[in-house]
């Protein structure tokens, strides 16, 4: 797998499920979540940046399609990857695929910016920031 998708895998637990037996739609967002402190984890260079939380990094928005039912007992993985890096904003493209037979559950594109925390506004992509994200960059359609 190229280095710059990160993996976590989970298995589907009788607590993620909602009245109908599949996961809950709002589960996902905890799984993608657990996808991207997972990308942080793999990259301890890049975490760095954000130990002192500031700058900090913001989800402004995210885009989830729903594509196939998982259920207690599926083991999944959620792959993780920068897809595109502007100078204000990044997003980042995950998939949940059930492991085994490989079908997509769930795709994301979530947009990012960088949060100057104490000044409470949006602060440019450059520098260190900007030098550690680029080789990083995976584009979706790859």
């Amino acid at each position: 797998m190229d280095n710059r998708i990160s993996r976590v895998t989970l298995r589907v637990r009788g607590y993620h499920l909602d009245g109908y037996g599949h996961v809950n739609n709002a589960r996902y967002l905890e799984f993608l979540e657990e996808g991207r402190w997972g990308y942080f984890d793999d990259r301890p260079d890049l975490a760095r940046h954000f130990a002192t939380g500031n700058p900090a990094l913001v989800a402004v928005n995210l885009n989830i399609n729903y594509r196939l039912a998982a259920v207690a007992g599926d083991d999944l993985e959620i792959l993780t990857r920068i897809a595109e890096l502007g100078s204000r904003s990044a997003r980042m493209y995950q998939e949940i695929r059930r492991i085994g037979d490989g079908r997509q559950i769930v795709d994301a594109d979530l947009t990012f910016v960088l949060l100057d925390v104490r000044a409470q506004q949006s602060m440019p992509i450059e520098g260190e920031i900007r030098q550690a994200l680029v080789p990083l960059i995976l584009p979706k359609e790859a």
